[in-house]
């Protein structure tokens, strides 16, 4: 089979189109043929050798989180899925004895890990991993769920928001700031999202956001998003300095769900406005499979459209990671092997 493997953790010079030994599905795994695999931020950082998940040791790295595609083969003990289904992956990885695996939620899992590996012509992937896919639900639209999709999903649970709240998403033209648009927008939520670039503000609005802020510096925003109202909630996958953004604009008792680190893994507090104001900062990391089987159901009731910017085929895997970086796009990337 073809994978698009990194070489090279040099940015996306270092992917290259390789061939590798089709893989055989162990007892309980499956064997997919890949139609569609989005990629994401996590992805870019181990590239740009920005991720201490891998160092050049482990190369060739095939990277890949969000597989869809059909069952081609499954291994011994496999009831759940057969040769001819249509399937995306949850790629949570869980040893399923910890406390946190007993009682949930999954992605609380002591040893919590991601998949990797759907960069490529087929893939092995647990088997119980597996969510049917009705029908009317294509596959290259099913591959944009899992990471950003899951992720806003279920920061927007854990943000405990309800119909005509204000939900506050810096950023919003990435993956998970789309997804976080949309969602809300699917919720009843009132939305204000934000975009380095003029051009992609109105493509927010008709996603889904109520209000839409052009500009990247939080003095700025800070001031524009007064003027809107006071959020309830702020998805924050950025972290940086827009994490004291998000606290300054919250109402009392509001909350900030925290994801991610692009704009800066450290932030500073106010300690004492924290705590004078009773609200409340929580981290997130992906969803529940659970989630993601919800979701799916979202996109099979056309109750949400997820927003792919663009496909690329494998030999162009490169140029989406390009284009990635170089924050060209609005809303999901996706190979199609």
């Amino acid at each position: 089979m073809r994978a698009a493997a990194f070489t090279d953790l040099t940015g996306p010079d270092g992917v290259a189109i390789v061939k590798q030994q089709t893989p055989s599905p162990g007892p309980g795994e499956a064997r997919i043929d890949v139609d569609a695999c989005s990629i994401n931020h996590h992805d870019l950082w181990i590239l740009d050798g920005a991720s201490a998940m891998i160092d050049p040791t482990d190369l060739p790295f095939v990277s890949g989180l969000d597989v869809a595609g059909v069952v081609d083969a499954v291994g011994d003990g496999v009831t759940g899925v057969e040769s001819g289904d249509r399937v995306v992956l949850c790629p949570n990885l869980t040893c399923g004895s910890c406390r946190f695996c007993r009682e949930g939620p999954e992605n609380l899992c002591a040893s919590y890990a991601l998949y990797h590996g759907g960069l490529a012509e087929d893939a092995r992937v647990e088997a119980d991993r597996l969510i049917h896919l009705p029908d009317g639900v294509a596959t290259t639209t099913a591959a944009a769920l899992p990471t950003a999709y899951l992720t806003a999903y279920h920061m927007l649970r854990r943000a405990a928001l309800e119909p005509g709240d204000l939900l506050f998403v810096p950023g919003a033209t990435g993956g998970v700031g789309v997804a976080a648009v949309q969602l809300a927008d699917v919720m009843g939520v009132r939305s204000i999202g934000t975009s380095s670039a003029a051009s992609k503000l109105e493509s927010l609005t008709d996603l889904g956001a109520d209000h839409t802020i052009e500009g990247t510096d939080p003095d700025h925003l800070r001031d524009a998003v007064r003027e809107v109202g006071t959020p309830d909630a702020v998805i924050n996958h950025l972290g940086g300095a827009y994490t004291g953004l998000g606290l300054d604009v919250l109402r009392r008792g509001g909350r900030m769900v925290v994801c991610g680190r692009t704009a800066g893994p450290t932030s500073e507090l106010d300690i004492g406005h924290l705590f004078r104001t009773h609200k409340r900062v929580i981290g997130s990391t992906m969803g529940t499979q659970a989630d993601l089987e919800r979701l799916v159901g979202l996109v099979a009731d056309g109750d949400l459209d997820p927003r792919i910017d663009r496909a690329y085929p494998l030999d162009e895997t490169a140029d989406a990671f390009a284009a990635m970086r170089d924050r060209e796009t609005l809303g999901k990337l996706v190979v199609t092997p």
